[in-house]
């Protein structure tokens, strides 16, 4: 009998959108909850250790933490989307991880408070960036034909830039083709662009423009 699964989201959570990948990549039937971060209802603080989204039920158990849902998803749903061999397998978690490390840079880079502190945070975002460009094969997919669970962590990294490219021309993707041509090669993948409700793009600006940083500062006239 196929497990009852219910993913419970924010609207903007990155972490959400990796869950939400997985599932699609498994054809997965799935129903989707939404809270607010902002005023977290009391069903949602009674089953969330950690006060945070995902949560995944499955038959009413609820997992969290997006690395532990996906790689359970994985665990029991086709196709595979990690590899096979124990070793690749245990790299490809590392990399999901760095994924992580990415989405702590983009968040310190939008909250920036002056133009020092941007350029700092832009700097060692875009030394993120040098470092994946160096373990990218000839693509589509960080692995090349496969899409793996790292193609999921990443998915939601590179949403972020679609709308810092409306804001202005940071460089931080620039010189960097194997990056370039992921990054479009993600954009374009069904499970990636379903993954976000469609007014995403217009509530991750009103997001920037109210972190009280100098990226908000740029962005008051973006339409």
């Amino acid at each position: 009998m196929t497990a009852r699964l219910e993913l419970v989201s924010h609207k903007l959570c990155p972490y959400v959108q990796r869950a939400a990948i997985t599932l699609a990549e498994k054809g997965a039937a799935f129903e989707r909850s939404w809270v607010d971060l902002g005023n977290r209802p009391a069903w949602f603080t009674a089953i969330s250790p950690l006060g945070k989204v995902p949560l995944l039920k499955v038959d009413g158990e609820v997992l969290f933490e997006s690395a532990v849902i996906c790689d359970y998803l994985d665990e029991t749903l086709g196709p595979r989307l990690h590899p096979a061999d124990p070793l690749l397998r245990a790299k490809h978690r590392a990399w999901v991880e760095f994924g992580s490390s990415v989405l702590t840079a983009i968040g310190t880079f939008y909250n920036a408070p002056d133009a020092a502190a941007f350029e700092r945070a832009a700097d060692s975002l875009e030394g993120k960036f040098a470092t994946i460009e160096q373990v990218l094969g000839d693509g589509p997919w960080f692995a090349g034909a496969r899409f793996s669970l790292v193609d999921a962590a990443f998915g939601p990294v590179f949403r972020y830039f679609d709308v810092f490219d409306r804001i202005g021309r940071f460089g931080i993707l620039d010189g960097k083709p194997k990056v370039q041509a992921w990054r479009a090669a993600l954009a374009a993948r069904p499970s990636v662009a379903g993954a976000v409700t469609p007014e995403y793009p217009e509530l991750l600006l009103d997001f920037v423009r109210r972190r009280g940083s100098h990226l908000a500062a740029l962005a008051v006239d973006v339409t």
